[in-house]
């Protein structure tokens, strides 16, 4: 028996169009598996895709994290500096550009880390300085211009119809207030640096802050503005009402190196009514801790005292009303002293500084004991001689 004929036997469809069938049907299902894997790898590509979304619409983390992560480098490679002298971290910083510049500066040394920045800051504010009360600003240049404006702008009526007359051109002062270099060289021993559980950055920080609060406070009250900012008290006065630009406005107590025995708490007034009405809103009144004790036992003529202490800690106390500083750095009562001060010292008195402090290790010049020569940049100077008036203790 011939193959087709076996073939017809079993029943098979030998035809042309059966043939083609059988071709379709194993092209249809090698195309419906191609297109499964497609369809799965799409469906990947996809959730891929779906989880790339998500992460970069989640919310970012918060900036305070963000901004610890940022500076926990600097901190720990500040710490190996100040402890060993290891100085690779910060300039590893250096060159992966993180953080602010930690370059070696002409004067040498680099900069602190943030967090001890921060504390030295706070505690200057806090401290008993005309910097409680003073103008703060922050500069990157050698010094800061202040322009005042001391003459009254012109002005007039006009009508629709009159002639408009020509107003006056103020007159404008400029005040340069150089930036001086202060330093402060505290020092440690090498045992105690070795000892991990001491925090040298806190005490760096309070010891810098310490001798800055010093330094500054001396010198914005007198300082001659050599090397040094300029204080208040070393410009020229003149009587209330006849002063000119570059003088301070005084006022005399009536009797020489003290208060006048008749009228004591006159005297306090005046000062407080010499201050323009401007001024007097945000004014406060300066002296040290000795005159403070004459002058809160003051009274007016109903026998109330001038002198009030702050209502809740942290207050300062209030005389005629308006806050009082206590600055040690202020004279004591004595003949012709300007022992007090009155005025708007937010106007009056501008305190220019850059932003940075930098420390330099020094294990060498006083051996066992480590040395930290820190330093700042900072000036200081009156902005404004109608916002600041004094009372000198004399007869006349």
């Amino acid at each position: 028996m011939s193959k087709t004929e076996t073939q017809a036997r079993a029943g098979e469809d030998l035809s042309p169009v059966a043939e083609v069938k059988t071709a379709v049907a194993g092209f249809v299902s090698e195309f419906t598996g191609f297109r499964s894997e497609i369809e799965t790898r799409l469906q990947q590509q996809e959730d891929k895709m779906t989880m790339i979304e998500r992460k970069s619409l989640a919310p970012a983390r918060p900036q305070l994290a963000a901004s610890a992560e940022t500076e926990a480098p600097h901190v720990k490679a500040f710490d190996a500096y100040l402890r060993s002298g290891d100085d690779d971290g910060l300039r590893g910083l250096e060159l992966e550009g993180k953080a602010m510049s930690t370059a070696v500066a002409g004067d040498g040394g680099y900069l602190v880390d943030p967090q001890t920045a921060e504390t030295i800051k706070s505690t200057l504010a806090s401290t008993a300085s005309i910097r409680a009360i003073a103008n703060v600003v922050q500069v990157e240049a050698t010094t800061y211009d202040v322009l005042i404006d001391h003459s009254d702008v012109g002005h007039g009526w006009a009508t629709e119809s009159g002639t408009v007359t020509e107003t006056d051109t103020p007159a404008i002062d400029r005040i340069t207030i150089p930036l001086h270099e202060l330093s402060a060289l505290p020092k440690a021993s090498q045992r105690l640096l070795d000892d991990s559980a001491f925090d040298i950055e806190g005490w760096l920080a309070g010891r810098i802050a310490e001798k800055f609060a010093r330094a500054e406070a001396a010198a914005f009250v007198s300082g001659d503005g050599v090397d040094k900012p300029r204080g208040f008290l070393t410009y020229s006065t003149a009587p209330q009402g006849s002063e000119t630009w570059g003088e301070l406005g005084h006022v005399v107590t009536g009797a020489d190196g003290a208060f006048d025995a008749a009228a004591p708490a006159d005297a306090i007034v005046d000062l407080v009514y010499a201050l323009g009405a401007a001024y007097r809103a945000n004014a406060a009144f300066v002296m040290n801790s000795k005159t403070a004790g004459a002058v809160r036992k003051l009274k007016d003529g109903d026998g109330r005292f001038l002198w009030s202490d702050g209502m809740a800690a942290g207050e300062p106390a209030r005389l005629l009303g308006y806050p009082v500083l206590i600055a040690e750095d202020m004279p004591d009562i004595a003949s012709w002293a300007p022992a007090i001060a009155f005025g708007d010292f937010a106007a009056g008195y501008t305190i220019a500084e850059r932003p940075d402090l930098r420390v330099l290790r020094d294990p060498f010049s006083a051996k066992p004991h480590v040395l930290f020569y820190a330093t700042k940049r900072v000036g200081g100077d009156v902005s404004d001689f109608a916002a600041i008036k004094v009372l000198k203790f004399a007869a006349s």
